[in-house]
């Protein structure tokens, strides 16, 4: 259970797309398993890269795993910022937690969560960001009756 732990850390790069024909490098001040409990964590500068365009940093990173020992969600808790590249395009974000559920390829932004296209400098800022990348969907929401905010450019022709 701890080795398959271990690769799920690998895995986590998975959160974004990730093919594995790069390296990935994982690295925090600490290291966590209980095989019990099915969870496995990584704590304090918690920094994952892959490739040169791939990054997460968080202040922590879990990886909860099923009765089977496979991982269904990650979360990177607190100050959750990253850099990917996906189809071609180049995204920031970041947000308070970001949580990733492999099975059904959905990414939720929580807290201050905000999502750029670098390429088309497309933003999206509100409370909850929701990426459904298999259905194609975003759901984007606020709090206490704050708007969410989009920006985007518009060519005049």
């Amino acid at each position: 259970m701890v080795l398959q732990i271990i690769r799920a850390f690998v895995a986590v790069a998975m959160i974004y797309g990730f093919s594995y024909a790069n390296q990935v490098e994982v690295s925090a001040d600490s290291f966590y398993a209980d095989e019990k409990a099915g969870l496995g964590e990584l704590v304090g500068n918690v920094l994952i890269k892959k490739g040169k365009n791939d990054r997460l940093n968080a202040k922590r990173v879990k990886i909860y795993f099923d009765k089977k020992h496979q991982p269904y969600k990650y979360e990177a808790i607190s100050e959750a910022k990253f850099t990917i590249l996906l189809n071609g395009k180049t995204y920031n974000g970041s947000g308070d937690v970001l949580t990733y559920e492999p099975k059904n390829q959905t990414y939720i932004l929580k807290g201050n969560a905000f999502l750029h296209e670098i390429d088309s400098d497309k933003k999206i800022f509100g409370d909850e960001i929701i990426v459904e990348q298999l259905k194609g969907i975003y759901n984007v929401k606020s709090k206490d009756k704050e708007p969410v905010k989009f920006i985007f450019q518009v060519e005049d022709k």
